[in-house]
């Protein structure tokens, strides 16, 4: 489905920011420098600089109120949608600029989809469409048939097909809460965005539908790159590969999930992962 895949374009620039490399190297899809973001005159995050790895999970992990899901935010410009919100720094998704002047956001949104904490399912629309509901606004949307393919393999991707497929005209609110956030991560990943941002998304689960979204996760990370914000320490080092710890709105420590937990450089780091503070 050519259409289904097709590339971003940086308007009048000419850069394309989807461009993906030709083999799976270990190399950023996002790139971060020193950024800073605010709401009025109160800065949340202050002169942050990582590298978010492609088709790895990177937890980002740090006490309430640190900045974590600002940073988020800040990765696909939904922090800018908030009033007084301010954005400084540059955000690099395949090597072009998402805060260039000429780069749409809504476009770089579908590329770099987002579920949030509680599950968002559009009320007056059915199962079925709400999964199809970001194929709407693609330049050149599917049509007809090509579409409930796209829905059923979305569906299928998030471990919920087998229990909705004869209920797809059906309300999405009449569905369980862990089976409304696996339909919000349908919803994300109907449009096959290459990065997709997880905002604590088992914070209001049960321990079974948390380990269904845990082994979704583990699943999507063979052909898309995902961030996730999580409180939780064990699920931070059971899903990701990388893990980024903030406090105060700053970046404590980077590294591979394991040196965070066994080995961190930054005492604050090793404070926080063993239930010293936070």
């Amino acid at each position: 489905m050519e259409n289904f895949n097709q590339q971003i374009q940086v308007r009048k620039s000419g850069a394309n920011i989807l461009r993906k490399p030709s083999i799976k190297e270990v190399e950023p899809a996002i790139v971060v420098n020193n950024l800073t973001a605010s709401y009025g005159d109160h800065h949340v995050i202050r002169e942050v600089s990582v590298e978010i790895m492609r088709n790895h999970v990177t937890a980002i992990i740090g006490p309430s109120g640190c900045g974590k899901s600002t940073l988020l935010r800040c990765l696909n410009r939904l922090h800018e949608t908030v009033p007084t919100a301010k954005v400084k720094g540059v955000v690099a998704f395949n090597g072009s600029s998402i805060y260039d002047q000429h780069t749409n956001a809504i476009e770089v949104r579908r590329q770099i989809g987002m579920v949030f904490q509680r599950p968002t399912p559009f009320p007056t629309m059915s199962i079925r469409d709400n999964v199809a509901a970001g194929l709407r606004v693609l330049d050149d949307p599917p049509k007809g048939k090509e579409i409930d393919e796209i829905v059923e393999m979305a569906l299928k991707r998030s471990g919920l097909w087998t229990e909705v497929r004869d209920r797809l005209k059906e309300s999405a609110i009449g569905l369980s809460g862990g089976q409304q956030q696996r339909l919000c991560i349908a919803r994300a990943i109907a449009t096959r965005p290459s990065v997709l941002l997880m905002d604590e998304p088992t914070a209001s689960l049960d321990p079974i539908s948390t380990q269904k979204i845990e082994t979704l996760i583990d699943e999507l990370r063979e052909d898309m790159t995902i961030v996730i914000v999580t409180h939780n320490m064990q699920q931070a080092a059971r899903v990701s590969d990388h893990t980024i710890f903030m406090l105060n709105g700053e970046l404590v420590e980077s590294s591979a999930t394991p040196i965070i937990f066994a080995s961190p450089k930054d005492p604050r780091t090793e404070a926080y992962v063993t239930g010293r503070f936070g």
